[in-house]
C-alpha cells in the first residue's frame, strides 16, 4: 500500500518511492508508479485520480522496471531522475541546466513541469514529451522554422506502453490539419483547419469537440490546443492507430467516448485511390469521381480500389486563351470532404474561386470554406469522402460531354477579349 504524499512537489528534499504518489493541487492527476493490464512491469507516469488505470504520461515507456524498487528524485545536477534498486538511471529529464537548486510539480493540467526554484524558469516538461495522450492546455506542435514536431506515439499494445507505430499531430504545410500515421505512411486526415472547425470531421459540427484551436504564433510556428476545462477530456491515440476523444462522466465513474477517428473504411487514407470517392453508406463503398474510370477494373472487381480512376477524355484545356477552353467546366460535388495537397488563395467569395481556376489549365478542382477562401487542387485528387449533411462543395474540372446535371454545374463563359463572366452552367463554348 502507498501513500499519496500531501505535495504536489519533489524537490532536494522530497523523493517517492514505488507505490507512493504526489497529487496535483486540486487532486487532479498524481504522478506515480504503475503496471498495465496483464504486466508486472513498473513505471513511473501521470494518472488521472478519478481513474487511476487512465494514464497521461509515461516516464520510461521504453525501459521498464521489473521490480517494485523505483525512487523518483532530483539529481545532483537538476534533473528528474528514476533509479532502480541498483542505483542504475533508468530515465532523466536530461535538461540542459546550471542549476542544481531546482523542483518537479506536478500540475492540475497533468504536465509535469521542472522549475529552477531561483529564477521559476521551465527547464522541461512532459506536454512537450507526450506519450499517447493529449489534454487541455497541451499543444500539439508543428515547428515550420525548426522543423520539428510534438505529436501522440501509440502504445505497442494494452500492456506494453513501449513506442507503438502509429503516431499523430499536427500537419500545417498548406493547410493545417490533425493527421495519423502508420509507421511514417499517412493513416488518416483531418482535413483543413477553418478556424473554427477541422472541415473533414463529421462530428466537429458536435458540441463535444468546441473549443479546440490551431495557432500560428510566432509565423511558422502552428500548434493545436484547447482551453482548459470543468469536463475532464482527453484524445488518446490508441494501440490500434484511432484517435479517441473521451469525456469523464462523473456520475458512472467511467469515460464516454464521443469521438473517434478513423471511424469506418472510408476514413483510412486513400482508400479509393485517385479521383475515387468513398461513401460508408454505400456498397462498394468506392466509386471513380463522375468523369473518371477505374485505372485497374480488374482490381476494383476484387474490391482492391487504391489504384484509383482516371478521367475517360482528357480535358482539352487551351493554354493561351487564358485557360479556360472549349467545353470545359465544373461539376459541383456537394457535403464533401475536400482532397488531400489543397494549395490556399484567401478570398471571401466563391466566385473569385471559380474564376481563377478557370484561368489557370493546371487547376483540376476548387473548393470554397467561408474561414478558408479558395481551396485548389492541380494534381490527383485524393482522401476524398461523401458526408452526410455536412462538409464542402468541391467543384471538378470536366469535359462539357460530362456534365449532365445542370443543378451540379458551375462555370464561366469566355469572352472573344478574354475577359470572364460568370454564367450559369460551367460549358464553354
Amino acid at each position: 500500500m502507498g501513500f499519496c504524499l500531501e505535495t504536489d512537489t519533489i524537490n532536494s528534499t522530497i523523493s517517492i518511492n514505488d507505490p507512493d504518489t504526489i497529487v496535483s493541487r486540486r487532486q487532479v492527476f498524481k504522478l506515480g508508479f504503475f503496471s498495465p493490464e496483464n504486466s508486472t512491469n513498473r513505471y513511473l507516469g501521470v494518472f488521472y485520480t478519478v481513474s487511476e488505470k487512465t494514464v497521461l504520461w509515461i516516464a520510461n515507456r521504453d525501459n521498464p522496471l521489473n521490480d517494485s524498487s523505483g525512487t523518483v528524485t532530483i539529481s545532483r545536477d537538476g534533473n528528474l531522475v528514476l533509479m532502480n534498486g541498483r542505483n542504475e538511471t533508468i530515465w532523466s529529464t536530461n535538461a540542459t541546466t546550471s542549476s542544481t537548486n531546482t523542483s518537479v510539480q506536478i500540475q492540475d493540467t497533468g504536465n509535469l513541469v521542472l522549475r529552477d526554484v531561483s529564477t521559476g524558469t521551465t527547464l522541461w516538461d512532459s506536454f512537450s514529451h507526450p506519450s499517447h495522450v493529449f489534454v487541455p492546455t497541451m499543444l500539439m506542435v508543428d515547428n515550420l522554422n525548426t522543423n520539428t514536431k510534438v505529436f501522440l506515439s501509440s502504445w505497442k499494445n494494452g500492456s506494453d506502453p513501449g513506442l507503438g507505430s502509429f503516431t499523430a499531430g499536427l500537419e500545417a504545410r498548406n493547410i493545417p490539419q490533425i493527421v495519423i500515421w502508420h509507421n511514417g505512411h499517412l493513416r488518416w486526415r483531418s482535413g483543413p483547419w477553418n478556424g473554427q472547425i477541422l472541415i473533414g470531421v463529421q462530428d466537429m459540427y458536435s458540441p463535444y469537440l468546441d473549443g479546440f484551436s490551431v495557432v500560428n504564433n510566432p509565423p511558422g510556428n502552428y500548434y493545436f490546443t484547447a482551453p482548459e476545462a470543468t469536463i475532464l477530456m482527453k484524445v488518446a491515440l490508441n494501440s490500434s492507430g484511432s484517435l479517441e476523444q473521451s469525456l469523464w462522466d462523473d456520475q458512472k465513474k467511467s469515460w464516454d467516448i464521443t469521438w473517434i477517428a478513423p471511424q469506418n473504411e472510408c476514413d483510412v487514407y486513400g482508400t479509393c485511390g485517385a479521383f475515387g470517392s468513398c461513401n460508408p453508406r454505400e456498397s462498394p463503398i468506392c466509386s471513380c469521381l463522375r468523369g473518371f474510370e477505374p485505372t485497374n477494373r480488374e482490381e476494383w472487381g476484387r474490391g482492391n480500389w487504391t489504384s484509383g480512376c482516371q478521367r475517360r477524355r482528357q480535358l482539352q484545356c487551351d493554354q493561351s486563351g487564358g485557360g479556360a477552353g472549349n467545353g470545359v467546366g465544373f461539376l459541383r460535388l456537394p457535403f464533401m470532404k475536400v482532397p488531400d495537397f489543397a494549395e490556399h488563395f484567401s478570398s471571401g467569395q466563391v466566385e473569385e474561386c471559380l474564376a481563377r481556376c478557370s484561368r489557370n489549365c493546371s487547376c483540376i478542382a476548387y473548393a470554397h470554406d467561408t474561414n478558408i477562401g479558395c481551396m485548389f487542387w492541380s494534381e490527383s485528387l485524393i482522401d476524398i469522402q461523401k458526408f452526410s449533411g455536412v462538409g464542402a462543395d468541391l467543384y471538378i474540372r470536366l469535359e462539357s460531354s460530362e456534365l449532365v446535371d445542370p443543378s451540379l454545374i458551375s462555370g464561366l463563359n469566355l469572352k472573344a477579349s478574354g475577359s470572364l463572366r460568370s454564367g450559369p452552367i460551367s460549358a464553354l463554348r
